[in-house]
């Protein structure tokens, strides 16, 4: 394996080295074993990670937890006797701006998201300069179908399958694990498998037969009643004449027919179906799965476009859905990489919990000090806030 950072890997930093074996008996049991033998549901749509994300609630709601958490800035603080730092270190600039050398900080926390929603788990491999250095050069993130996890005398070691089919068996000093829902000690739960598998198989199968519909001319399944029999001849040429002639452009041209034939409706139409009934039902559930209010994906059915109520689900959103993810992926980080209470990671959720400008304004108004009462900022502290340098070296200092 390349090293990414030089030419050439120090000699102490080569991963172990497990060679596959692959056989139907060893992958039985396996995350790829139960997602080929368990992906179909009842409805015939099989569900996995590209079909599930094919359906644009689970499209919306991945897109928009994994891009706020990407927008969001990942600060390294310090403990200091009396308030803690702002630290700019190198683990600040790679949560922050290059994680690793192929993609940006906002795509690898994007992926993280992603593989936590869609699989349960999100790893990222810590790379360090020397097997034994603490010094971290990088953290690449890995699909969640390329690693196995074991528990080897009280400590997990991960079992990572690289492109060329070779294994390395990784300490879990030296991968970030980012469990999701239902964690058993190696794994957690994944959504496609069990809370997304029945909501997103019922909405692909409502999106085939919307298509198969709208294409058979937005018009139900007929069969064409002759009195008297019939032989196969005259089926089959009858039957070629009524499909040959129904295409998109003349779908609403009725069909002629002699010899006493008539035309009998055999399936529901949409509405008695209740195809958009279902539609929404299983926009609202698989919204429910992911913890996303629905007017947030554009589902304003049953809620007000305006007013608090909108702006305290949107907070409410940042405190029970986002923040049960920043907690993990902070403590995951403050133990495997700085293990020590001196240096801590913690995501910034101002920005995303702040509300509009009359509402913040009248905040700072507050925070000053207004109408004689007990202030706790300065002025410069608040402009810091909205991302402006410090007054004027003329006005009055932020105490004064």
């Amino acid at each position: 394996m390349k090293w990414p950072f030089s030419r050439a890997a120090p000699q102490d930093a080569q991963p172990t080295r497990v060679e596959p074996a692959v056989s139907p008996k060893n992958m039985t049991g396996s995350e790829l074993y139960s997602m080929i033998a368990n992906g179909r549901m009842g409805t015939g749509a099989v569900v996995n990670e590209q079909s599930a994300m094919c359906v644009s609630t689970v499209y919306a709601c991945v897109g928009l937890i994994g891009g706020a958490i990407a927008s969001m800035p990942l600060h390294i603080y310090r403990n200091t006797k009396d308030f803690r730092e702002r630290v700019n270190d190198n683990i600040w600039w790679l949560f922050n701006q290059e994680p690793w050398p192929l993609l940006s900080a906002a795509v690898f926390w994007e992926y993280i998201t992603w593989s936590i929603l869609l699989h349960g788990d999100g790893f990222a491999r810590i790379h360090r300069a020397g097997r034994l250095s603490p010094e971290i050069k990088g953290f690449e993130p890995l699909h969640p179908l390329r690693v196995e996890v074991k528990n080897n005398n009280n400590r997990l070691i991960y079992i990572v399958t690289n492109g060329d089919g070779s294994r390395d068996v990784i300490d879990q000093d030296d991968m970030l694990h980012f469990p999701g829902v239902g964690f058993n000690g190696l794994r957690g739960m994944s959504a496609i498998r069990f809370a997304l598998r029945h909501p997103a198989g019922i909405a692909l199968a409502a999106d085939e037969f919307s298509s198969a519909y709208f294409r058979n001319g937005a018009k139900s399944d007929y069969a064409i009643v002759v009195p008297g029999k019939t032989d196969e001849e005259q089926v089959r040429l009858m039957q070629d004449n009524f499909t040959s002639t129904r295409t998109l452009q003349n779908s609403f041209v009725p069909p002629v027919l002699s010899g006493g034939a008539k035309l009998e409706e055999l399936t529901l139409s949409a509405e008695d179906a209740q195809l958009i009934e279902t539609r929404h039902l299983q926009v609202e559930e698989i919204a429910r799965v992911m913890g996303v209010p629905p007017f947030m994906i554009g589902h304003t059915e049953k809620t007000t476009s305006f007013g608090t109520g909108v702006e305290q689900m949107g907070i409410g959103f940042v405190k029970y859905t986002l923040q049960r993810h920043l907690v993990k992926i902070e403590q995951e980080i403050n133990r495997k990489v700085h293990r020590s209470s001196k240096n801590f990671a913690e995501f910034l959720t101002a920005g995303i919990e702040r509300g509009d400008t009359k509402t913040r304004y009248e905040a700072y108004r507050i925070a000053v000090g207004r109408a004689g009462e007990p202030g706790w900022l300065d002025p410069d502290e608040i402009r810091r806030f909205e991302n402006l340098g410090p007054r004027k070296p003329s006005a009055p200092t932020g105490d004064e």
